[in-house]
């Protein structure tokens, strides 16, 4: 039986599914899973779980200090110490990010366009939701180590909440990832990955595991 690592994972969505194929998935995060099954989830640090032995590991590294929503809060002129202190984290995460690809021959890293795409290497690909069936956009990048580029499975219109009234984007459309209201749990929200896009995941890389 393969055995899958899904790190930063609390939502279970691509275990769930590698479960359901009778691959050995199982997710890892700090926080406990809220996908209802905590007999498969690792609530660790997942560094030290990297050093094991897997047939391939998915990972969704938190972006909080590499996607480009918050590039503005770099600017060390206007934000000194705390910028100087976010570029550290920024350095941290990259780090994180290369121990992952590094550990296993099988890797799948997934991050928004953002620092990674100019300062570590391009991605091999960016997907949509809607590529997979859910109707909603919000452009993810993929760096894949010797797994094949993700195939749309169900093609659908993106679902347009609005326009935005003012400023440069004026008249462009408002997609769910960007009407997404402030809240604590935002962030958690806007990471979790679409059913259709973690079935994909599942069901076209879990047939490449050895059994």
């Amino acid at each position: 039986m393969g055995k899958v690592l899904i790190a930063c994972e609390e939502s279970q969505a691509v275990t769930i599914e590698m479960r359901k194929l009778g691959i050995e998935a199982y997710s890892c995060d700090t926080e406990p899973c809220s996908g209802g099954r905590p007999e498969w989830h690792i609530q660790e640090d997942v560094v030290p779980l990297l050093k094991e032995k897997w047939d391939m590991v998915i990972a969704f590294p938190p972006c909080t200090y590499l996607s480009n929503a918050g590039i503005r809060w770099f600017n060390e002129e206007k934000y000194g110490e705390k910028a100087r202190e976010r570029k550290q984290k920024r350095k941290e995460a990259v780090n994180f990010v290369q121990q992952i690809w590094e550990s296993c021959n099988k890797v799948a890293i997934e991050n928004p366009v953002g620092w990674l795409n100019k300062n570590w290497m391009r991605p091999t690909q960016i997907i949509q939701p809607y590529y997979f069936g859910n109707p909603e956009s919000k452009r993810t990048c993929l760096w894949l180590k010797n797994l094949p580029p993700l195939q749309p499975t169900n093609i659908v219109e993106p679902k347009i909440y609005g326009y935005f009234k003012k400023g440069k984007k004026k008249g462009q459309p408002i997609y769910g990832t960007q009407y997404c209201k402030f809240s604590e749990d935002r962030g958690k929200i806007r990471s979790k990955t679409f059913p259709g896009v973690a079935k994909a995941m599942a069901e076209q890389w879990g047939r490449l595991i050895e059994y």
